[in-house]
């Protein structure tokens, strides 16, 4: 199959890296699409010594950014989100080859990008600070000053939009950025931001575009001018960010993994109910760290619940995305991700789960799996899969749910389904997450929305919305006095 499109053709991108210009590598890799094994091109890599220049480069750019009167730094994030709108297709497009998303997942990320680079462009025109209190005659301010450079490191399941919500906010507060995305998804995480502020006009040096492995990460989060650092990612790799950004004093956003509870009390509406776990479960083959990762399921509804999820899943189709437009469920990212939830569905059903529906593979498409009476000390109840298995809990007693839910190193998103909100709200205070949907799933995100969790996902809720000002910007006390204090010495 042919790529489709020529606002991003390969030839533009082959063996290159950006840095305002497109420019040879210091390595190559295969941009390989999932479902089929093809290979769509060859994508620049970016090496630690690669890294040191671009990180010089863009701190030599950015002054001149942050001293630009905000309007025009608005005008370009503008630009680009209007270049997303009319490129959606061509966007979706890659997002559906090389990341495997269904083409349902890949227009909505497609449009909230551009929607993203829209929100990004108000920022310019929003209040810099405070008037403190002060006496004696003097003015006291507190500003926000941009950070200086920083490097984001995207991961590869959403790769354009969780990129784009942290690249674009960066510049529009003045920042420079050296974006790092995942090799395995260059072109849709890299390569088509890179397009997107070329053609808006984005002075040259200001965003570096450079793919690579651990090495190339490891020099961007130890790189003297580099200020902060966005990573989304695993808690595994977030940890390792977190250790070195502490280690060179970096500011640091982290938002990692979740094994994400779904209650369902038992005056649900069980077709609502089991509509609202399958799409959290399943969507974008359960590769995102909000993803519903335990169904906890009160006794009453429990068994016509699996009944109902089970029939659902054999009507939700699985392959390749781009073959066929209605596929729900496409391929994994790579072997090593299938085998790691092929390996927790095993080790699930030895330890006394029920496999109710699923647990096989062809290629990289992992069928969508049920896993019933999914026990608290099972290895499916408490690892994060990342692929498309629903497990199953029933519990009696709402405190029963509520310790259930809680019982989790993460604290990412949590949802409840119920005929009753005043119910949840009685104990919705206990529920420990940094996202708390009632009558919702739990994969839920929008841009002008705070967006993080606690514990083993992350620091807080680290970038979105307000959250932008506190990632990106920096606190300068300023004082004005009328003239200079004769201090008695």
């Amino acid at each position: 199959m042919e790529i489709q499109g020529d606002w991003l053709p390969p030839t533009l991108w082959h063996a290159k890296v950006f840095d305002g210009r497109w420019v040879a590598g210091s390595d190559v890799a295969d941009v390989v699409e999932p479902a089929t094994g093809q290979r769509l091109g060859q994508i620049g890599l970016a090496d630690a010594a690669a890294v040191g220049r671009a990180c010089a480069a863009a701190a030599a750019a950015q002054p001149a950014w942050a001293a630009l009167p905000g309007g025009q730094r608005a005008d370009v994030l503008r630009r680009a989100g209007e270049l997303a709108r009319a490129h959606a297709a061509e966007i979706a497009m890659w997002l559906t080859r090389e990341a495997g998303s269904s083409r349902a997942k890949a227009a909505v990320e497609a449009a909230i990008t551009a929607t993203a680079l829209l929100e990004a462009s108000q920022l310019p025109s929003g209040s810099q600070g405070e008037v403190l209190p002060s006496s004696g005659g003097r003015m006291s301010l507190a500003r926000r000053r941009p950070v200086g450079v920083v490097g984001v490191i995207p991961p590869f399941n959403f790769p354009l939009y969780l990129a784009v919500r942290a690249v674009a906010p960066a510049l529009a507060l003045g920042n420079a950025v050296v974006l790092k995305p995942d090799p395995r998804t260059a072109v849709c995480g890299g390569a088509v931001i890179a397009r997107l502020f070329e053609q808006a006009g984005l002075p040259a040096g200001l965003l570096q575009v450079l793919p690579g492995d651990g090495a190339a990460g490891a020099a961007l989060t130890a790189d003297p001018q580099v200020a902060a650092i966005q990573f989304t990612g695993s808690t595994a790799a977030g940890r390792k960010v977190g250790e070195a950004c502490g280690r060179h004093l970096k500011k640091v956003s982290l938002e990692l993994g979740g094994k994400n509870p779904l209650l369902v009390l038992d005056d649900a509406d069980l077709e609502l109910a089991v509509n609202n776990a399958a799409w959290g479960s399943f969507l974008h083959q359960g590769q995102i760290c909000m993803a519903t990762g335990r169904i906890l399921v009160q006794r009453g509804l429990y068994d016509a619940f699996v009944d109902r999820l089970v029939a659902k899943v054999a009507q939700i189709r699985a392959g390749d995305p781009w073959a066929d437009p209605q596929v729900l469920v496409g391929p994994l990212i790579n072997a090593a991700q299938r085998d790691h939830c092929h390996r927790i569905v095993q080790a699930a059903v030895s330890a006394g789960a029920t496999l109710a529906a699923g647990g096989q593979y062809q290629g990289l498409v992992y069928q969508p799996t049920v896993l019933a009476g999914v026990a608290a000390d099972n290895p499916a109840f408490g690892e994060e899969i990342f692929g498309p298995v629903a497990v199953v809990t029933p519990f009696d007693t709402d405190e029963q749910g509520i310790a259930l839910a809680n019982d989790n190193e993460y604290g990412l998103s949590l949802g409840v389904i119920t005929g009753n909100i005043g119910r949840v709200l009685a104990f919705a205070d206990r529920l420990q997450a940094g996202l708390l949907h009632i009558n919702d799933q739990t994969v839920a995100d929008d841009v002008v929305q705070p967006f993080g969790g606690a514990r083993a996902s992350g620091n807080g809720s680290s970038i979105g919305g307000p959250a932008n000002w506190e990632a990106f910007t920096q606190w300068q006390w300023l004082t004005i006095k009328p003239q200079p204090t004769a201090y008695p010495v």
